[in-house]
């Protein structure tokens, strides 16, 4: 009995040796898997060439213009909070754009945490919602969200994802985010920071773009000569020395070398997205201020892509 229970464990052992680390979990939130494995958010980077248009895109968005982590631990002024949800979706909201959106229903309500503080603030943020349904796996997101009558909800727009699905937008649908790309999965996360790694890419802007590449679905605002599109991955460069910055915030970088980050929206210059938490201090984020645009470079995703119509990666 021993015998078979100890090769039991040396078989076992031997396929968690053998299986490269990208078939393993990547990032994953209350036990639920935020895309497959293989999906292009947690896809390491490091290792692909540079895109031929790095340095423009870098002088363009500021190669002297300091990186900033809008992330905090005032859940009302810092960052994109997002709220785990259960049971079904009850609410059809209204869209804006309609026609690029789905149609639902939500699981949203008024008690749930919205981008920029509480729903009865009238503000000109971005107001999103993000709704994770982790035993379902689905990820539900809201754009410009309003209260609308007694029980309802008005939104700019909205998309939902099956978070164990690689599948895109519709080519040329916007989302809850100007590139038509989730939000949630390029929020850093200080439950992540916490274990040691964050093993996905994140979300920054820029005040400008032009058009939009693979695996972003949609572009949006004036299209400028010179500026990176909608989806063009950027990473801190290897050699940018990581040892004066705290543990917490080193792990941030070492993900920014490995997994880099993905222009999703316009706004401002080098803004990276985190979800606010408590726990977040807010002087140690400010080490990251220390970066600037010239500490980063584009690198150059077209091997990596299975199918247009795919987030699967190489």
């Amino acid at each position: 009995m021993f015998d078979s229970v100890r090769k039991s464990l040396l078989g076992t052992l031997a396929v968690l040796i053998l299986l490269p680390s990208a078939a393993l979990p990547q990032q994953v939130i209350n036990g639920c898997s935020v895309f497959p494995p293989n999906n292009i958010w947690n896809r390491r980077i490091d290792t692909l060439p540079l895109d031929p248009n790095s340095s423009t895109y870098v002088s363009t968005i500021g190669a002297s213009t300091h990186f900033h982590p809008d992330v905090g631990n005032d859940i009302n002024s810092f960052g994109i909070p997002y709220n785990l949800t259960k049971g079904k979706g009850k609410i059809l909201p209204s869209f804006d754009y309609a026609d690029e959106s789905d149609p639902g229903p939500y699981p949203v309500t008024t008690k749930l945490l919205i981008e920029g503080g509480t729903w009865s603030t009238v503000n000109a943020g971005d107001r999103h919602v993000l709704m994770v349904d982790t035993k379902k796996q689905v990820l539900y997101e809201l754009y410009a969200t309003y209260p609308s009558g007694k029980k309802g909800i008005h939104a700019g727009s909205g998309a939902i994802f099956p978070l164990n699905s690689n599948a895109l937008r519709p080519n040329g649908w916007t989302s809850a985010d100007a590139a038509g790309l989730p939000v949630f999965p390029g929020l850093l996360n200080f439950d992540e920071v916490a274990t040691g790694s964050v093993k996905h890419a994140l979300r920054f802007t820029t005040r400008r773009t032009n058009g939009y590449i693979w695996p972003a679905r949609h572009q949006a605002g004036p299209q400028t000569a010179g500026y990176p599109p909608m989806g063009q991955r950027f990473r801190l460069r290897a050699n940018f020395n990581v040892s004066t910055y705290s543990p917490r915030m080193q792990v941030v970088l070492n993900c920014l070398k490995q997994y880099g980050m993905i222009v999703a929206d316009n706004g401002s210059n080098w803004y990276m997205s985190g979800a606010p938490d408590r726990r977040w201090n807010n002087e140690e984020l400010d080490q990251l201020k220390n970066l600037v645009g010239s500490d980063f470079e584009a690198v150059d995703e077209r091997a990596l892509m299975v199918n247009p119509d795919s987030g699967q990666s190489l």
